[in-house]
């Protein structure tokens, strides 16, 4: 392995971190966790948050020992083999990026719905949202992440604002009954948010670029790992109660508590979070793609092509430009489908959830067996995998992604064999 020479420093990480994690979930997620399950969806977040520690502190664990930018498909070969590394890095590069297009669309239609502009220019508005941090990006990670502390930064500071603006008109009645659709509900809101506590899978794509990633990628993740939990918590709290049965209702209910609470302001506000959220979100997964598609150019599961950019203070430019080419698929598929964002969400998190399984099995099999990040990592891998029985259906995608990834090894060992 060639020396460490990587840039960022536990404020850009901690920024990429937060953006990956809190990102887009707080558009919609307080409204819907509400519909299903009442005041007890504050409860639901509690619980998701204490569990997504495990599988938060395993991947920080796996980040700062083994920094590479293949990330957990790196630890998948590690200690699984090449077939089950292309399965994990072919999910993320194909898979966890159907979930690209649906970031920027659901910014596009905050920012229109604010705005009150013509509905037919929402796919103008996601192209921007999508093309400027993939700009950003090709001048490499070190100008993204300084990017990404100003958003991340921004980003905070507005959610602490409309906590601040409705935590006094929050009516203690609005809590009761506090469990109006027993605990099944609160169980749907935990699915909910799963949306909500994921991402922190990026930042193993990205663990090389760390200065000295054993100490700052541990810091970055738990000064993260607060932040998040906390604005959730108390964003959950505020909506509920303020806004009380109509927390569930509507399509913009972030939008409709900022209006209660500070209505001259309200939409300026939301559409700076619409702007800032898809932006971040992008800015980091963008990050994260472009350098796992150089790692599996250069590990040969992708043409040689694309291993131009793999090692730190690289940029993946070729990389980055195939993930265009995927992105402008997936965007032809939404407008196809009149911007249903339901079309590519259920690929994007069957991708994730199998990719947290593969990459908690590799933990279990990398760390020393009884140590204290072995234990983590079983109780992760434990969650994860009833995440992945939850999600049914949706691991068709998945199914396929293993199929190609064994038809891929078959052509590869047929050609070695002929040589």
């Amino acid at each position: 392995m060639s020396e460490h020479k990587g840039t960022l420093g536990i404020a850009q990480g901690t920024a990429l971190y937060i953006a990956s994690v809190l990102g887009s979930g707080i558009l919609v997620l307080p409204g819907l966790a509400a519909q299903v399950a009442g005041p007890a969806s504050i409860l639901s977040v509690a619980i998701i948050f204490f569990l997504s520690i495990p599988l938060a502190g395993t991947f920080a664990a796996l980040a700062s020992r083994y920094p590479d930018s293949g990330g957990v498909a790196s630890y998948v070969r590690k200690s699984m083999g090449n077939t089950w590394a292309r399965v994990a890095g072919y999910l993320f590069y194909f898979g966890v990026a159907a979930g690209v297009p649906v970031v920027a669309v659901m910014g596009a239609e905050y920012v229109i719905a604010i705005t009150g502009a013509d509905r037919a220019l929402l796919p103008l508005v996601a192209g921007v949202l999508f093309l400027v941090p993939f700009t950003l990006n090709l001048f490499g990670v070190k100008v993204a992440g300084w990017v990404q502390l100003g958003l991340s930064a921004l980003l905070v500071v507005v959610v602490v604002g409309v906590i601040a603006y409705g935590a006094p008109a929050v009516q203690e009645e609005s809590f009761t009954p506090f469990m109006p659709h027993g605990w099944i509900g609160v169980g749907v809101a935990i699915s909910l948010f799963v949306w909500a506590f994921a991402g922190w899978e990026v930042g193993t794509h990205i663990a090389a670029e760390f200065k000295n990633p054993r100490r700052t990628i541990p810091i970055a993740t738990a000064i993260a790992l607060v932040i998040v939990g906390l604005a959730y918590l108390a964003l959950q709290w505020v909506t509920i109660g303020v806004l009380g049965e109509d927390a569930g209702k509507g399509s913009v209910p972030l939008l409709t508590l900022v209006n209660e609470t500070a209505p001259k302001a309200g939409s300026i506000i939301i559409a700076s979070i619409a702007a800032i959220v898809s932006l971040g979100v992008l800015n980091a997964y963008l990050a994260a793609i472009g350098k796992l598609g150089a790692s599996l150019g250069r590990d040969g599961d992708l043409p040689r092509y694309l291993a131009k950019g793999a090692e730190p203070d690289e940029i993946p430019r070729r990389s980055l430009m195939l993930s265009l080419m995927i992105s402008i698929v997936f965007f032809f598929v939404l407008f196809a489908q009149d911007f249903q964002l339901l079309t590519l969400i259920p690929i994007h998190l069957s991708s994730m959830v199998a990719i947290y399984v593969l990459g908690m099995t590799a933990a279990v099999l990398i760390f020393p067996r009884w140590s204290w990040d072995w234990w983590v990592a079983i109780v992760a891998l434990a969650m994860t995998i009833v995440l992945l029985i939850l999600n049914g259906p949706n691991v068709l995608f998945t199914l396929g992604v293993v199929i190609v990834a064994v038809i891929v090894t078959v052509v590869k060992r047929s050609r070695s064999a002929r040589m």
